[in-house]
């Protein structure tokens, strides 16, 4: 009888030990951005400070790529797009917020650097 209690106490340690480890999981999150310039780049990048679970984060301007690494216990990609969509700008398929686009500068607004 202590052999079991022993083994099932092991098996329930191990489960939860699993389970803990998997809610701590860090992901890589690429998303393809409106971002114009360097202002852009410093407003996602801010807006993405602020976010809560998010660890690391790069916009590439060049490419227009963000690249954000966040733990999954706290945050998810959708939560990550609309931050990036509240600061006015697309985050893949999901739109900038109207009003937050009309208030961005006109380089970051899109085709802004052309319109210079």
């Amino acid at each position: 009888m202590k052999h079991l209690t022993l083994i099932l106490t092991l098996i329930l340690t191990t489960t939860l030990s699993i389970k803990s480890v998997a809610q701590n999981e860090v992901k890589i999150l690429t998303i393809k951005t409106s971002a114009q310039c360097e202002e852009c780049k410093e407003r996602i990048e801010k807006a993405m400070a602020y976010e809560k679970g998010v660890k690391k984060y790069n916009l590439d301007v060049k490419t227009k790529v963000l690249t954000v690494e966040y733990k999954t216990n706290k945050t998810n990609p959708d939560i990550i797009r609309k931050a990036v969509a509240k600061v006015g700008y697309d985050a893949d398929d999901v739109p900038a917020d109207k009003e937050a686009y009309k208030n961005l500068p006109l380089c970051c607004q899109k085709g802004g650097m052309e319109k210079k």
